[in-house]
């Protein structure tokens, strides 16, 4: 499973935030585009509409488990993807940005 540590990621990488609506709503990182890992595979092409052409995509959920399913489903499509470890806590826990979507600060639930 290729993973990256939160603390590896640059401020302009491309990251997919798989987590549930009330997750998402409660706090994210700025600039993630938001597909929830239950609607996925309907909602697939979103991913490749808003991915900057051979970008990296790196998967993000609470804790990583959910992200490593989809880092596992983009890899068998041919995607570079990779599974964030630790998820949003760890992001948060390094003291990046977590905002709701309004802009304020939010937190990982």
């Amino acid at each position: 499973m290729p993973t990256v540590e939160v603390t590896d990621l640059k401020d302009d990488d491309f990251l997919l935030d798989v987590r549930e609506d009330d997750e998402w709503q409660a706090g994210h990182a700025e600039g993630a585009l938001h597909i929830p890992i239950s609607e996925f595979v309907a909602r697939y092409g979103e991913l490749t509409e808003a991915a900057p052409q051979d970008a990296r995509v790196h998967v993000i959920c609470r804790s990583g488990g959910r992200s490593a399913q989809v880092t596992m489903y983009l890899v068998q499509q041919g995607i570079d993807a990779v599974n964030v470890d630790g998820g949003m806590q760890v992001w948060a826990a390094a003291g990046r940005p977590v905002v709701n979507d309004e802009g304020q600060p939010g937190y990982v639930l």
